[in-house]
C-alpha cells in the first residue's frame, strides 16, 4: 500500500503560481474591438484548441475570442460586458443566463459534449477500468491528485460527481490539488508536477506528455454539454451566420478530431 500522506498546501495551490498558463481574455487576433463585424465570442477555456482552429477557418479577422472559466464568464455577461456569443461548459450557467433572459430565444443549443478520464505522464501507469472500489486513493498515493475546484469549474464538478458516485471521495478528498482549469492540469501531470489528473478527454489531447489512464462512467455524473447562445443584447448580424457556421460540417469535423462528442447525430 502506497504512502497516504497529505498534500501539503503548497501542492494544493500550485497552479496560482502558474503565470504563463493564464489564456483568460486571449484574443485570437488584436483586432479593434470596437469593429462592428467583429463577433465577440465569450467561451469556456477548455474550448480554446477547438475553437481557435473553428475561428481560423472561419476567418481570424471576423472573430475575437475570449476565453475563462464559465462562471466567470456568465457572471460577466450578467454586468453587461459588450458579447455576441456565450459558449458554456456547464448547462447550469447558460440556464442562468436564460432564466434572467440574456440569451436569444432559438438560440440555445447543446453544440458538443465530452468524457471524463483520467490520465498520468506518458508510460508512467497502466491503463485500468474505473469501476466502484477502484484503487484510486492507492493509486494516487501522496499525490497530489489535479483536478478543478469542484466549488467552481465544471470540471470539477463533474469529476467530484463521479468520485462520489464510486464512493472514491473520502479517500482522494484531502490529495486534491485544484487547478484554475483542465488544460492547466494536464500542463501539470505532463511536467511531473503531480502523478494524475482528472480532466475532459479533448483535454488530454492537448499534450503529447499525458496519456488516458481510464475513463468515469457517464453515468456517475451529470451529462457533459456545451451549450451555446447568442446573447440577447447582441445586435451584431454577423453573429448567427457564426453560430450557424459552428453547426456545419467543417466545424463539427474539427470538432470530432479533437475527442469532442458532437451531439444531434454525432459520435
Amino acid at each position: 500500500m502506497m504512502s497516504q500522506r497529505q498534500p501539503t498546501r503548497s501542492q494544493r495551490h500550485i497552479v496560482h503560481g502558474v503565470v504563463g498558463l493564464v489564456v483568460l481574455f486571449f484574443a485570437v487576433v488584436a483586432a479593434p474591438p470596437s469593429a462592428a463585424d467583429l463577433v465577440r465570442v465569450l467561451a469556456a477555456v477548455t474550448l480554446k484548441p477547438a475553437l481557435d482552429a473553428i475561428a481560423a477557418k472561419y476567418g481570424a479577422n471576423k472573430v475575437v475570442l475570449v476565453y475563462g472559466p464559465s462562471p466567470m464568464l456568465a457572471k460577466q455577461i450578467e454586468d453587461g460586458v459588450p458579447a455576441d456569443i456565450f459558449f458554456s461548459a456547464d448547462k447550469i450557467w447558460m440556464d442562468e443566463l436564460a432564466e434572467k433572459r440574456l440569451i436569444k430565444e432559438g438560440t440555445n443549443t447543446d453544440l458538443v459534449g465530452n468524457h471524463l478520464v483520467l490520465i498520468a505522464r506518458k508510460g508512467s501507469a497502466r491503463p485500468a477500468t474505473i469501476v466502484p472500489g477502484f484503487p484510486l486513493a492507492e493509486l494516487v498515493g501522496a499525490g497530489p491528485l489535479a483536478m478543478c475546484d469542484p466549488d467552481s469549474h465544471p470540471a470539477g464538478r463533474y469529476a467530484k460527481a463521479s468520485l462520489v458516485a464510486l464512493g472514491m471521495w473520502p479517500s482522494v478528498e484531502t490529495k486534491i490539488a485544484r487547478a484554475d482549469n483542465p488544460l492547466l492540469a494536464v500542463k501539470m501531470v505532463a511536467r511531473g508536477d503531480v502523478p494524475f489528473a482528472i480532466v475532459f478527454t479533448t483535454d488530454s489531447a492537448t499534450d503529447v506528455g499525458v496519456e488516458i489512464v481510464g475513463t468515469f462512467p457517464d453515468n456517475t455524473h451529470p451529462r457533459i454539454v456545451y451549450p451555446i447562445a447568442v446573447l440577447a443584447q447582441s445586435r451584431n448580424p454577423e453573429a448567427l451566420p457564426f453560430l450557424d457556421f459552428l453547426r456545419s460540417a467543417p466545424a463539427t469535423a474539427i470538432f470530432r478530431d479533437l475527442g469532442y462528442v458532437t451531439l444531434g447525430g454525432g459520435s
